[in-house]
């Protein structure tokens, strides 16, 4: 468990957003907020997307709001420990949740005891965007395209083994996915969250992980890791020169996930739509799409509404998922 100011990055990925958070300005508040902190609770490691996106959107809503945001990072059991810690905070706005589709959309269809249901004890306040996934490999891998990983997987069944941030996370769901479209046989070593499944590769402890361009950037240039594939629509700002899966030999895969603000249940509207407002005012100010786009962030700035929809669809699209894959929670 870790709790830091959100302008004070404490992570190599939090480093690298330290010239966003300097040059960000303070602005008024339109009206006191109920209280003068704000938890933003980050359901996992340090250092990976969600905690990317928390650092640099929580600084700047602490300035709209007129408050302190103060990052706490509690991973574990797949998000679970950190979201029922949430869960006993009072709806009053002084507690929120920043999670994604793997914590919020596929845990419940992974753990049919989960200890929380995300529609029924959180509100969805606003989508900070859609972080686009990267396939990475440890240099030492002989693999430069999605094909070649393909390849070298089926000549040798289960000898390459991919991290993922536990099981049924994002980056699990990601590679459980190219395995069935591709026919490769690689082997699943989960760890407790994204930036420890990331130091995993970085060593060669395992060779490749599906993660958010966040997460493995400062690694992929500084050499440490080599980007194989952009696993979305389209390439991504922050790495030009890296293929889609399309492009490079797995056409039709994708596999990005979006992060958002989760509020507990209860939480006054009013409150709801401030937060809403100054997320979406956040997300379009000069120069922030550039950003975020720098960090394979695509911006879905929306309505409460819009968000607790793609909510509900993507947990009745992930359930589906899930089940054709076979896959249980442990």
């Amino acid at each position: 468990m870790k709790r830091t100011p959100a302008r004070i990055p404490a992570t190599a990925a939090g480093c690298c957003l330290l010239p966003f958070a300097v040059a960000a300005h303070a602005q008024p508040a339109q009206a006191d907020y109920p209280v003068k902190s704000v938890l933003f609770m980050v359901p996992q490691a340090a250092g990976g997307s969600t905690d990317t996106l928390a650092r640099l959107i929580g600084q700047r809503l602490g300035d709209a709001l007129g408050v302190t945001v103060v990052i706490e990072n509690r991973p574990g059991a797949n998000g679970i420990i950190g979201t029922e810690a949430a869960l006993k905070a009072a709806p009053n706005g002084g507690t929120l949740v920043v999670s994604g589709t793997g914590i919020m959309a596929i845990n419940p269809a992974l753990y049919p005891k989960l200890s929380y249901d995300p529609v029924r004890n959180f509100v969805a306040v606003a989508n900070f965007g859609y972080s686009t996934s990267v396939l990475v490999a440890h240099p030492s891998l002989p693999v430069k395209t999605i094909a070649d990983v393909i390849a070298l997987a089926k000549k040798k069944p289960g000898a390459i083994k991919y991290a993922s941030a536990g099981v049924g996370s994002s980056p699990h769901l990601s590679a459980a996915l190219f395995q069935h479209m591709s026919g490769a046989d690689i082997l699943h070593v989960p760890y407790k969250g994204s930036t420890p499944g990331v130091s995993a590769t970085l060593t060669g402890e395992t060779e490749i992980m599906f993660t958010g361009v966040a997460s493995a950037l400062s690694f992929i240039k500084a050499g440490r890791l080599r980007p194989i594939s952009i696993n979305g629509p389209r390439r991504s700002p922050a790495l030009p020169t890296t293929p889609t899966a399309g492009e490079s030999g797995l056409p039709g895969f994708e596999a990005d996930f979006w992060i958002g603000l989760f509020a507990p249940a209860g939480l006054p509207r009013p409150l709801v739509t401030r937060l809403n407002t100054e997320v979406n005012r956040i997300l379009t100010a000069d120069g922030m799409r550039e950003r975020l786009g720098e960090l394979g962030v695509d911006t879905v700035p929306g309505t409460p509404e819009q968000f607790a929809e793609l909510l509900a669809k993507d947990i009745e699209r992930w359930a589906k998922a899930v089940r054709a894959a076979g896959l249980k929670g442990e």
